[in-house]
């Protein structure tokens, strides 16, 4: 049975902050349009205050959920108990990218000290949260973080790392916008 709530209270909190990954998703208001889900680890999430949360977005394999947000703003998160008592949490809203070029990102980064290279950081103001059972959900033991994500881009300079993200980040797969030179 779901179980709702108009606000992120201590003990979702708690169970946000216990998980080690999370996925993200969007999509496009098209409905020719792909539906992307992404998953996300590290430390790369966090509560900003009752019904607004940010994750860091650090790249990898394209733009949508960039593209999405620019779009329509529509973003779900999903964090699943893969230990402890089951439980699957849904949080429900409308986000917004703030790109490593754009106004207020050194401000956004600076919830995130151990990342220096980050693509953007996706912000969003929950507006539906959901709890469910969970039960289908298998158990798994969390053997640790891997680093290629980070290490990829600890040898580029900054230059290098910006041009490379707007040489393969220009577009979603549906065509959208994605990262935007000034």
């Amino acid at each position: 049975m779901s179980k709702f709530s108009d606000h992120i209270d201590d003990r979702i909190a708690d169970f946000i902050k216990a998980q080690k990954m999370f996925f993200v998703a969007t999509a496009p208001s098209s409905t020719d349009g792909h539906v992307n889900v992404s998953p996300k680890g590290y430390d790369s999430f966090r509560i900003l205050g009752p019904n607004k949360v940010a994750y860091l977005d650090l790249g990898g394999s394209g733009i949508e959920t960039v593209a999405h947000l620019r779009e329509n703003g529509r973003i779900t998160f999903m964090f699943c108990a893969f230990e402890g008592k089951a439980n699957i949490l849904r949080l429900y809203g409308k986000g917004d990218a703030i790109c490593f070029d754009d106004p207020g990102f050194a401000d956004a980064l600076a919830q995130f000290p151990d990342f220096p290279k980050a693509r953007a950081i996706i912000t969003a103001n929950i507006t539906r949260i959901q709890d469910s059972c969970g039960w289908g959900v298998p158990f798994y033991d969390f053997a640790g973080e891997r680093d290629q994500l980070i290490r990829t881009n600890e040898h580029r300079s900054d230059e290098e790392w910006r041009e490379r993200r707007y040489a393969s980040n220009a577009k979603s797969i549906d065509g959208l916008p994605g990262l935007v030179k000034p």
